[in-house]
């Protein structure tokens, strides 16, 4: 209780915002593994002594092995809302990622067509025109490197399955510590892939708000690189 308590970095009527760890999945899935969206209902229900199931809407989702922000809605009304703006491009995800080697040109936008295969959970670049496939687009820019590492700043516009690690894999400089799509660059640990910023709309208030959170910077490859400009107001 106390660890969900201290991974949550705003709560009001509406919503809730919190932390997700690495390797923690966002909701149930067929594992049956802890996950974070019953965490937050089990201290919802504890914190309130509600009777009963307690309502939390999941609006968006990260991978397991990536960690980071994510925003809960209290209510069905909020649900809805903040599902619209997702739906009209309000709600904005940047991500953080170390990747293998340096991308050039160090700035750009990345579209490719994706289709996942639901046999080995593996997603795939495709010709547009594939059955079954779905545009994925993101924006990067590098922030800082070293000899063999990038730091990218990854703004999504879609919210494709492993979109980030397959279209960084696409262009030969895969996300540090990915077995699954790194290749011959693929390196044993944590994947280094961190949702670090999310602004939204209040479904309700209609203030614009955003909220950070800063990746382990004490795990490697992250304590390579200077975060504090990244998290400097804005």
């Amino acid at each position: 209780m106390d660890s969900i308590e201290q991974s949550i970095l705003f709560e009001d009527n509406h919503l809730i915002v919190a932390v997700k760890a690495q390797n923690l999945a966002s909701c149930p899935d067929e594992s049956g593994d802890e996950n974070l969206l019953d965490l937050l209902k089990t201290y919802l229900k504890e914190k309130y002594q509600k009777p009963g199931n307690v309502y939390l809407g999941l609006v968006h989702r990260l991978d397991r092995p990536t960690g980071g922000v994510m925003v809960f809605a209290k209510t069905s009304k909020a649900a809805g809302r903040l599902s619209e703006q997702m739906r009209t491009g309000d709600f904005e995800k940047r991500y953080l990622a170390v990747l293998n080697g340096v991308p050039y040109p160090e700035s750009g936008k990345l579209v490719n067509w994706v289709k996942k295969n639901t046999v080995n959970n593996m997603v795939y670049l495709c010709p547009q025109g594939t059955e079954g496939a779905k545009l994925a687009s993101l924006e990067y820019r590098i922030a800082q490197k070293t000899d063999k590492l990038s730091l990218a700043e990854i703004k999504l516009h879609t919210g494709r399955t492993h979109q980030i690690r397959v279209q960084t894999a696409g262009i030969a400089h895969p996300v540090y510590g990915d077995m699954r799509y790194g290749g011959e660059y693929a390196q044993k640990g944590k994947l280094a892939l961190w949702a670090y910023s999310l602004a939204f709309t209040h479904p309700v208030t209609k203030e614009r708000m955003r909220f950070l959170a800063v990746p382990p910077e004490e795990e490697s490859p992250w304590k390579l690189f200077d975060l504090a400009p990244l998290f400097r107001p804005m």
